[in-house]
C-alpha cells in the first residue's frame, strides 16, 4: 500500500541554503569571523506532512526555521514555498505570503505581550492582514480559542493567569488564526511539563487532520519527533547528517550520530537495557568547524577520510539519506 503523503507536491522546498552571523570586533566593529549556524542544507517538505528537525542544541535547528519565514535573512539559498521563492519577495508579496506561514515559538511565557489580553493578542494577525470585519475577526478568534481547548472568557484575560500548557494553545491559536498553510512549530513543548507535552502534541495532530497543515516540527527531544512526524530530519552542526522515514530512521538509523541519539531514548520496560554510546568531548565551535565531516571528532567508528572529506548527503536506501563515508 502506498502511503498517500509520498504522492502529494512538495509545498516548501529548500536549496543549499546557507546562513552565516557575523562575529564584529574592536572599535570599528569590523567584522573578524562568522558563525556558521546553517551550511548547505536543503531537504523538502510535502503538503500535509510533518517534517522532524532533531539534533542538539545550537545545531541550527531554530534557524532554520526563522529563516524559511524570513524572520531571518538567508545569506544565500532558496526557499520556495508553494511554487514561489520566499528570499525574492519584498513588501506587499512578502506580507501576503506570511499569513500561509507562521510559527509557534518556543517560550510561551515570552512569546505574548503581558499588557496585551490574549483575545486581542490572537487577532493581532487578523488585524494586520485586514481579514473581514471587526465582529468576523472575533468570531474568528473566539472559535480559534475553541479548537485549541481554551473558553471564551479566555479571551479578556491576561498571559500571567494562564499555565505554561495554556499559554503555549494561546501561541498554537495565534499561528491557527489566519488558517496558514505551513507551521513552523520551534520546539513548542520544550518548555513544558511531559504530562501537558502529550495534549499539546495531539492538539497540533488534530488541527493538522481539520485544516491540512503542514509543519516543520523542530525539537531534541527523539521522542516527541517520533510521535508526531512523518519524517524526520537529523541536523549536526549547521548540517543535515540523515534524512527518512520516521519508521525508517527508527528502525534503522545509519549515521553514527543518529545511532548515538537513539541510544539515549528511554525504554519504558526497566528489565531491558540499551547500549548508549557515549560521544566523547563537545560539538566544535560553529565559528571554526572541523575539515571534512563535521562529526568526525566525535565519531566512533570514524576513518581518515573522514578528516579530509566531506560526505554528500546521498540515497542510500529508498527515501533514506545519509551523509557517511562508511555507507555504501
Amino acid at each position: 500500500m502506498t502511503d498517500p503523503k509520498k504522492s502529494q507536491q512538495d509545498l516548501v522546498v529548500v536549496k543549499n541554503l546557507v546562513k552565516y552571523f557575523p562575529v564584529r570586533a574592536g572599535l570599528l566593529q569590523r567584522v573578524v569571523a562568522w558563525v556558521q549556524a546553517v551550511d548547505n542544507v536543503s531537504f523538502t517538505i510535502r503538503q500535509g506532512e510533518t517534517l522532524g528537525l532533531v539534533g542538539e542544541s545550537g545545531c541550527g535547528k531554530t534557524t532554520i526555521g526563522r529563516t524559511i519565514l524570513r524572520l531571518i535573512e538567508p545569506t544565500s539559498g532558496q526557499i520556495i514555498f508553494n511554487g514561489v521563492d520566499v528570499a525574492t519577495l519584498r513588501g506587499k508579496e512578502l506580507k501576503a505570503m506570511r499569513r500561509d506561514m507562521q510559527i509557534i515559538f518556543q517560550d510561551p511565557y515570552a512569546s505574548l505581550d503581558p499588557r496585551v489580553p490574549i483575545g486581542e493578542s490572537v487577532m493581532e494577525g487578523l488585524n494586520v492582514h485586514g481579514v473581514g470585519t471587526r465582529q468576523e475577526r472575533f468570531e474568528i478568534m473566539m472559535d480559534t480559542l475553541k479548537k485549541v481547548g481554551l473558553e471564551d472568557y479566555h479571551a479578556r484575560r491576561y498571559p500571567h493567569e494562564f499555565s505554561g500548557g495554556q499559554r503555549q494553545r494561546i501561541g498554537i491559536a495565534r499561528a491557527l488564526a489566519l488558517r496558514p498553510k505551513f507551521i513552523v512549530c520551534d520546539e513548542p513543548v520544550s518548555a513544558l511539563d511531559v504530562s501537558i507535552q502529550s495534549q499539546v502534541l495531539n492538539i497540533l495532530k488534530d488541527l493538522q487532520q481539520e485544516f491540512g497543515l503542514t509543519y516543520l516540527f523542530i525539537a531534541h527531544n527523539m521522542s516527541v519527533v517520533e510521535h508526531i512526524s512523518d519524517r524526520v530530519a537529523v541536523m549536526y552542526l549547521g548540517k543535515i547528517v540523515e534524512l527518512a522515514s520516521r519508521e525508517d530512521l527508527y528502525r534503522d538509523p545509519l549515521h553514527p550520530y543518529t545511532r548515538a541519539l537513539m541510544s539515549a531514548i528511554p525504554i519504558p520496560d526497566p528489565t531491558v537495557k540499551r547500549e548508549r554510546i557515549i560521544l566523547k568531548g563537545d560539538v566544535p565551535s560553529p565559528l571554526n568547524p572541523p575539515k571534512g565531516c563535521r562529526f568526525h571528532p566525535r565519531c566512533p567508528v570514524a576513518v581518515d577520510r573522514c578528516s579530509q572529506e566531506e560526505p554528500p548527503l546521498k540515497e542510500v536506501h529508498p527515501d533514506h539519506l545519509a551523509a557517511c563515508w562508511l555507507l555504501k
